[in-house]
């Protein structure tokens, strides 16, 4: 009989010596059912089968992108008081101007709805996305408020919302993770923004560094007889294991994350790899044929992923020399936005042209907007923003075309139909479907779930 540390003294062997990443070793150990990635049903039909998640890093101005104010434009200059709880006392909040945008607006598509000339591209796709003017958050601070985006919890570590999806629906593809996170840099909040928390360490997040390198330790370190022994030997260990403990419910789960990696050495290179693609597709979200890193090469391997079945994909722009946290100065925008623009609208294009955009639900969000007004009119920069802010969603179960919600007249407040965090949650989960309310797990004697105890699903903007 083989002793539980000479096991695991082999397994950790083993993998550093041959296996493949992240995430897999911790699976391997820590796995808590039969199988854990196993397909589950629905709560109800779901409209979406993947999600990608475009999160732009660092706070985008709803002011100057999304939400036309065409007083901020008429009233620059003048100043702003606010009597509010939260603003009452703070140093600052009496001596604060109006500043108008930097970007203007028209009208876009047979929808009309107005666009910057910020997203020139994502505006001619208007017709396909549902804006949500009215988002606003808990937290000002860029870690709280990233936190909050993505596990609901705006202070302390909890699941991430793709580790929520991952669990609650498994994977149909055991040769790729089911959660994979598109980061060329450490967005705010670290690896929280993937990881599974409390929940089955296989639902944690696996992260792809765009590069050459892009998921390191995937090549084999020995040779395919020598991997195929291993495994063989372990397969044998994990059997004598099980026989001694029948109601191990851990070792299946470890067997099954080992045909993962295994099957992952050639799913992902080839998921990875762009070389297939036509030259024609590489202009749809202007990448260039060889490079591998940038917005344009997350979004296309997006697209690569949910069509192999992944369903959770995450991409997060940190820009190659910053973020979009324009403080100084409001120019930083157009330098981001161009980055990401022309390749968020290929990849919106491209899944319309190829039929997944009917099952695949894309999410563009940031943590909070930026300010409509500054210490000073003419200051070229906009500070964090939570009151009110924009995301848009695209695709599978909503709505075309649409404007949901509104600030004030300055953009200052959601007035019209707000849209809290938790909502937004609740609402793409739906879409996923899975009852918010009932995709809990339980973990130090209480139930838990993404959304907390609050969160309502967003019906008007269900298609």
């Amino acid at each position: 009989m083989h002793s539980n540390h000479s096991r695991r003294t082999f397994l950790r062997s083993a993998v550093a010596g041959s296996l493949l990443m992240p995430g897999i070793l911790h699976e391997m150990l820590a796995a808590d059912s039969a199988d854990p990635l196993a397909p589950k049903p629905s709560h109800f039909k779901a409209k979406a089968k993947s999600v990608i998640f475009l999160f732009m890093s660092g706070g985008v101005s709803h002011v100057d992108s999304f939400d036309p104010k065409p007083r901020l434009f008429a009233d620059h200059g003048k100043r702003v008081t606010f009597d509010h709880p939260e603003t009452r006392n703070r140093p600052g909040y009496d001596k604060l101007f109006l500043k108008r945008p930097d970007w203007k607006f028209a009208p876009h598509g047979k929808s009309r709805i107005e666009v910057s000339t910020l997203f020139p591209n994502i505006a001619e796709c208007v017709d396909d996305i549902t804006l949500i003017r009215s988002m606003h958050t808990s937290h000002s601070n860029h870690y709280n408020a990233t936190l909050g985006m993505h596990t609901g919890s705006f202070a302390v570590a909890r699941p991430s919302i793709g580790s929520w999806t991952s669990y609650g629906l498994g994977t149909v593809n055991r040769k790729l993770p089911s959660f994979l996170v598109l980061a060329p840099q450490m967005p705010y909040a670290g690896t929280q923004v993937w990881a599974s928390d409390f929940l089955p360490g296989a639902h944690q997040g696996t992260r792809v560094v765009p590069g050459a390198d892009a998921v390191p330790n995937l090549q084999r370190r020995v040779s395919s007889k020598r991997q195929e022994l291993e495994l063989a030997a372990l397969k044998d260990l994990n059997e004598a294991h099980a026989e001694t403990r029948p109601q191990d419910g851990q070792l299946a789960a470890r067997i099954k994350s080992f045909e993962t990696a295994f099957g992952m050495q050639s799913a992902m290179p080839e998921a990875l790899s762009l070389e297939k693609e036509t030259d024609k597709t590489l202009d749809l979200y202007g990448l260039k044929r060889g490079n591998t890193q940038g917005f344009a090469w997350q979004c296309l391997v997006a697209r690569r992923l949910v069509e192999r079945g992944v369903r959770f994909v995450e991409l997060i722009d940190t820009g190659s020399s910053g973020n979009w946290d324009s403080h100084g100065d409001m120019a930083d925008h157009g330098r981001l936005a161009l980055n990401v623009d022309r390749a968020i609208a290929g990849l919106l294009r491209d899944l319309k042209q190829r039929g997944l955009l009917d099952d695949t639900l894309v999410v563009w969000t940031t943590e909070f907007g930026r300010t409509p007004f500054n210490n000073s009119a003419d200051n070229k920069g906009r500070e964090h923003h939570n009151w009110g802010f924009t995301s848009w969603l695209a695709g599978a179960g909503v709505k075309k075309g649409y404007v949901h919600g509104a600030t004030d007249e300055h953009g200052i407040r959601a007035v019209e139909k707000p849209v809290h965090v938790h909502d937004f949650h609740a609402t793409i989960l739906h879409l996923m479907g899975l009852d918010h309310t009932k995709l809990t797990y339980r973990h130090a004697g209480r139930d838990y779930r993404l959304t907390d105890v609050a969160g309502n699903v967003v019906k008007e903007l269900l298609a």
